[in-house]
């Protein structure tokens, strides 16, 4: 897939980030904190790049940001806030927390996702889904405003019950959607250990 106008790519800063104890985009890793890391990875991809965060810190990246239509909804409301605020088809939604995710490695999602007219087309290892690594069709809000209307708050129930495309990983992509969620996986990272 071509840099395209007619994908859109989300990045879900939200969460309360417990057990990093501080925002988890903003965090650093390799002199870069990681969402500077995410945005350089979906750059290839498409360059209609927004933020779904109600922390103005992230102001630094120069980026749109946007805050979520309900607070304290999770991913579902971010997605949710992410597809209603689209004007593509095709949405790239991203965690705040995957450092090390690549171009090529978003690539092969975007390709994937044209194959099938799926609503939600996301990885998965076999055993682990990504639904915070994943393409989603705009049309797809639908279905997360009525998740939210109905307190089904849970993404993974929630993607497995609409259209889906699950895209298998290999054993060396695993490292790349690691998601950096604690002070302890952080400094694991930083040691080259993941």
């Amino acid at each position: 897939m071509k840099n395209s106008a007619n994908l859109s790519a989300y990045i879900l800063c939200g969460g309360k980030s417990t057990r990093m104890r501080s925002e988890k985009g903003l965090v650093f890793y390799k002199g870069k904190p990681f969402i500077r890391w995410i945005i350089e990875a979906i750059m290839p991809v498409t360059s209609n790049i927004i933020l779904v965060t109600s922390n103005g810190d992230y102001s630094l990246v120069g980026l749109p940001m946007i805050e979520d239509v309900h607070s304290n909804m999770g991913p579902v409301g971010g997605i949710y806030t992410a597809l209603k605020h689209s004007d593509t088809k095709q949405n790239l939604i991203l965690s705040c927390d995957v450092p090390k995710i690549t171009s090529a490695l978003l690539r092969k999602l975007a390709a994937e996702s044209e194959k099938k007219d799926a609503l939600a087309t996301f990885l998965t290892d076999g055993k682990n889904d990504y639904p915070l690594i994943g393409m989603y069709q705009k049309k797809a809000a639908n279905a997360f405003s009525e998740a939210i209307s109905a307190d089904k708050l849970k993404l993974c129930p929630l993607v497995n019950m609409i259209s889906h495309h699950k895209i298998n990983i290999t054993q060396d992509e695993k490292p790349l959607i690691r998601n950096i969620n604690s002070k302890a996986e952080l400094q694991i990272l930083n040691q080259g250990d993941l």
